[in-house]
């Protein structure tokens, strides 16, 4: 399965990226219904574990979906495995200098662009990467890095963090932005000195050829980022938009 994400962002559109937090293959397969472009498990504060990673991948990947996962951090064992079995993206927090940028790096990659030890146990079975030694000979360039900023370390790192070879994307976390800089933590920011970091972002992620995503809370803003400059935008999660859903037709049932 070729990689989506990178085939919209080579052609100028972005990426619908929806999030799963919910640890069950079934719910990951309804999500995939849905139209996103891409779905990623979340590792950090998702209930998933990586047992349920592996069941989330199953249930979607009939669907052409671009799998991803956020890992809890940024440490070469858990991204390691989350490669092995089939995530073609690996959005990593705190990322907060070009030191940890290089090593997120070196971990999603092969040698000599890594670290990555070779053991491909699921990823290697599926698509174009079926062939023997077809995944290793492609996975370097089809795997996404994406770093997270979302510190006032990070803002303050930012120019090297970009700089570091590999780097294919950033990922906005606004809740951890917010407390970084004294703020309450939410997404779908309106303040002022809040969206001019995102402009210095997009300045610098565009100016180096790199997609800068984004955590939303709704569709309405995550349309508008998209209009701001953002190629990568994920709405809600899985739990949350169910949650939503299912208050507004209880409202609506009791007449509210």
């Amino acid at each position: 399965m070729p990689n989506k994400v990178k085939e919209l962002w080579k052609a100028g559109k972005p990426v619908i990226n929806g999030w799963l937090a919910i640890p069950n293959a079934f719910s990951a397969e309804v999500m995939a219904q849905a139209g996103w472009d891409s779905l990623t498990v979340d590792l950090q504060h998702g209930v998933q574990d990586f047992l349920s990673c592996v069941a989330c991948f199953q249930g979607i990947q009939h669907m052409g979906v671009t799998p991803m996962v956020r890992v809890p951090w940024n440490e070469p064992g858990i991204i390691g495995k989350v490669l092995d079995v089939g995530a073609y993206g690996v959005i990593c927090p705190m990322v907060n200098t070009a030191e940890q940028a290089r090593a997120l790096v070196a971990a999603c990659r092969y040698p000599p662009q890594g670290t990555r030890s070779n053991g491909p146990i699921r990823a290697g079975i599926y698509g174009q990467y079926g062939a023997a030694g077809g995944y290793q000979k492609t996975a370097n360039d089809e795997i996404m890095v994406i770093p997270m900023i979302e510190t006032q370390e990070a803002l303050d790192n930012l120019d090297a963090i970009l700089d570091v070879p590999g780097i294919n994307g950033i990922y906005v976390g606004p809740s951890d932005l917010g407390l970084s800089l004294g703020l309450e933590p939410k997404l779908d920011r309106e303040e002022p000195e809040i969206l001019k970091i995102y402009e210095r972002l997009l300045k610098e992620t565009s100016r180096r050829g790199i997609a800068a995503g984004l955590h939303n809370a709704t569709g309405a803003y995550a349309r508008r980022m998209i209009d701001m400059g953002f190629r990568l935008v994920t709405i809600a999660n899985d739990s949350g938009l169910m949650l939503s859903a299912a208050r507004t037709a209880v409202q609506q049932a009791r007449g509210g």
